[in-house]
C-alpha cells in the first residue's frame, strides 16, 4: 500500500512489524462521536483528499498527491482543521499537509475543504512523525507548524512530547533552507523547554529574541481562546533553518 491510496475512513490500527519496537507517541488517539454532515464528508471526500499514514510510509510525491509543484507546510496536529483551513485560504501559493489522528477533526477538514474550495490542501491520518521519517524527503518543506500540541504535563510523559531534540532534529532535516518551523503553546512549562530545546539544535536559528510575538497570519484556534479564557499566556516560537 502506498500512501496515496484510497483507504477507509476509519482504517484499523496498523500492526508493528516484527522486530521493530512499538514507536512512542507524541498523541493521544481519541474517538468521538461525528454528526451527519462529518460523516458525510468522510464518506464523500476521503478518497480524494485523504491518506492513510501506514507504519512504514513509502516516499511521498507532493507533485502528484497536489497535481503541482508548490511550497509545502506540514500542519501537524490540525484539530478540527478550522485554521489550517483559513492558512490555506489565505495562502493559496503553498499547499498544505495536514496531519490528524481524531476523525472527527479529519472529518471536518474534509466538509471545509469542500465548502471553501480549498485546492491545497490535503490530510493525511496517522503520526505525523512517521510520516516525516518515511515519507518525506530532506529539504521538502516550507514550514513546519505545530499549533498547541498536546504538553504531556506528567514528567514521565516528558518523553512523549513533539518538541524534543531528536524530533526537532528531523523536523529541520526536512525544512528547506531557510524554511520556519513555527511552535505555539500556552503551557507555560512546555513553552520554556520549546525555547530551549529549539535554541540547542545547531540548524535552526531563532527569529526572534526569545519568544516570538503573536504573528497576524495564525489564525486563532480553540485552544487560544481557552487559553485566553482561562487566563493563561499564549507563546509563539519562530525558528529558521540555517
Amino acid at each position: 500500500m502506498t500512501l496515496t491510496d484510497a483507504t477507509p475512513a476509519t482504517p484499523p490500527a496498523a500492526a508493528t512489524p516484527a522486530g521493530r519496537a512499538a514507536p512512542i507517541r507524541t498523541f493521544h488517539r481519541r474517538a468521538g462521536r461525528m454528526g451527519p454532515r462529518h460523516a458525510d464528508a468522510l464518506d464523500r471526500l476521503w478518497a480524494r483528499y485523504g491518506l492513510l499514514v501506514p507504519e512504514r510510509p513509502a516516499p511521498l510525491d507532493p507533485a502528484a498527491l497536489f497535481g503541482r509543484r508548490a511550497p509545502l507546510v506540514l500542519e501537524i496536529g490540525s484539530g478540527m482543521g478550522d485554521a489550517t483551513a483559513e492558512m490555506a485560504a489565505a495562502d493559496p501559493g503553498r499547499d498544505y499537509l495536514a496531519v490528524e489522528v481524531h476523525t472527527p477533526g479529519i472529518a471536518n477538514l474534509l466538509a471545509l475543504i469542500e465548502e471553501r474550495g480549498l485546492t491545497n490542501v490535503r490530510v493525511a491520518r496517522g503520526d505525523a512523525m512517521e510520516l516525516v521519517r518515511g515519507a518525506l524527503e530532506p529539504d521538502s518543506l516550507d514550514a513546519v507548524h505545530a499549533f498547541f500540541p498536546d504538553p504531556w504535563p506528567k514528567a514521565r510523559h516528558h518523553k512523549r512530547r513533539l518538541i524534543q531534540p531528536a524530533h526537532v532534529a528531523l523536523l529541520g532535516s526536512r525544512l528547506s533552507p531557510g524554511g520556519t518551523l513555527h511552535c505555539a503553546t500556552d503551557w507555560a512549562e512546555y513553552a520554556d523547554a520549546m525555547l530551549a530545546t529549539l535554541t540547542a539544535d545547531p540548524g535552526l536559528v531563532n527569529a526572534y529574541d526569545g519568544f516570538a510575538p503573536r504573528p497576524a497570519h495564525r489564525p486563532v484556534t480553540k485552544f487560544e481562546r481557552r487559553a485566553v479564557r482561562a487566563a493563561r499566556p499564549v507563546h509563539d516560537l519562530i525558528f529558521h533553518r540555517r
